[in-house]
């Protein structure tokens, strides 16, 4: 398991959990990074992120990458 922030580009992972106050993980979830969702790092700009999660394709600034943890998505 590891931050997302880490992730390898273009590689299926699975959302384990998410750290951080409740106001913060709830806005995660209705962007729709919830635990066993799917999640795909497109593209890494200036330490930020590019997400692809739920057919739709999300920025993500360095320290919210850093608390959603993933693993390698089972085939």
């Amino acid at each position: 398991m590891m931050p997302l922030m880490y992730a390898e580009k273009d590689r299926p992972m699975t959302v384990c959990w998410i750290s951080g106050p409740l106001k913060v993980r709830s806005h995660l979830a209705d962007l729709g990074f919830s635990p066993q969702s799917l999640v795909t790092v497109k593209q890494e700009i200036a330490g930020n992120l590019i997400v692809e999660v739920k057919g739709s394709r999300l920025a993500l600034d360095a320290s919210m990458a850093r608390r959603i943890m993933v693993q390698e998505a089972q085939a």
